[in-house]
């Protein structure tokens, strides 16, 4: 590994060190957990049985909402300035109005997070280098959601950044293809449809953490702002990390990277 991150730069090679503690050491139960005194494990406890399905639900709209929003509203023209705490501050409003109506809230304000969410993401990416004139590019947003859920599955596995950028990168790529050659004039294709329930089904994790953390008794608007506080930030740390892999890609190479990526996951493991 120490004669792969000899190729890199020595700013480059901070970068990558960042990029990768942003991507295997966030931990957003924690963080929940934190603000409302209450472990998450000991609150999803909390959540109504029928919310789990509602959940995936809630997910897949969230999501598909997103890609639509990806493919037709993001653009390569417009302003980008990479501010995420503006988006914080967006992000807590809306936490405050669904937190007032508790978890009731969570249906009508997970629409709008997640769209800030992915405005703020194509933010980062264009402050990356990223050309949001690509569908490419819009579609590695979209990747973010899915980086944002780790599983136990995946911690069974052993299931780093690059593991789930392969699950999810096949279902990315025949989205492209897809958008290339018809656009968006069917947003139900099934090949649009795979991608949605494949990011939905790892933004579930998140999302049930979340609504776990507004399930806990005493939680008000105040605390629910800054759940989406939380929220917010841990998706934009996951975009960080992956658009600076992705900038650091284009310069030396996909392999090179991820061989470098490795190394330091060898060496957090040693």
């Amino acid at each position: 590994m120490k004669d792969v991150i000899k190729t890199l730069s020595p700013d480059d090679s901070q970068a990558l060190t960042r990029a990768h503690q942003r991507l295997e050491h966030a931990s957003l139960a924690a963080r929940l957990s934190g603000v409302v005194g209450t472990p998450i494990e000991v609150a999803l406890k909390l959540l109504p049985g029928s919310w789990y399905q509602r959940l995936h639900g809630l997910a897949e709209t969230g999501v598909s909402r997103a890609l639509e929003t990806a493919i037709s509203g993001l653009h390569g023209g417009g302003r980008y300035l990479s501010e995420d705490r503006h988006y914080k501050v967006l992000g807590a409003c809306t936490g405050a109005m669904g937190g007032a109506f508790g978890l009731p809230g969570l249906v009508l304000e997970l629409p709008v997070s997640t769209t800030l969410m992915l405005r703020s993401i194509a933010d980062i990416a264009h402050s990356e280098g990223e050309d949001l004139a690509t569908v490419e590019a819009r579609l590695a947003c979209m990747e973010v959601f899915a980086l944002g859920g780790r599983t136990t599955l995946d911690d069974a596995a052993d299931t780093g950044y690059y593991g789930v950028r392969l699950m999810i990168g096949m279902e990315v790529t025949a989205a492209t293809r897809h958008v290339l050659a018809r656009g968006l004039e069917d947003p139900a294709a099934p090949v649009l449809a795979r991608l949605v329930s494949a990011v939905a089904s790892r933004l579930q994790v998140p999302l049930s953490q979340k609504a776990a953390a507004m399930a806990v008794p005493a939680v008000g608007a105040a605390t629910a702002a800054t759940l989406n506080v939380i929220f917010m930030q841990h998706f934009q740390d996951m975009a960080r990390g992956h658009f600076v892999l992705r900038r650091l890609e284009r310069s030396y190479g996909k392999d090179t990277i991820r061989a470098a990526y490795a190394g330091l996951s060898a060496d957090r493991a040693a």
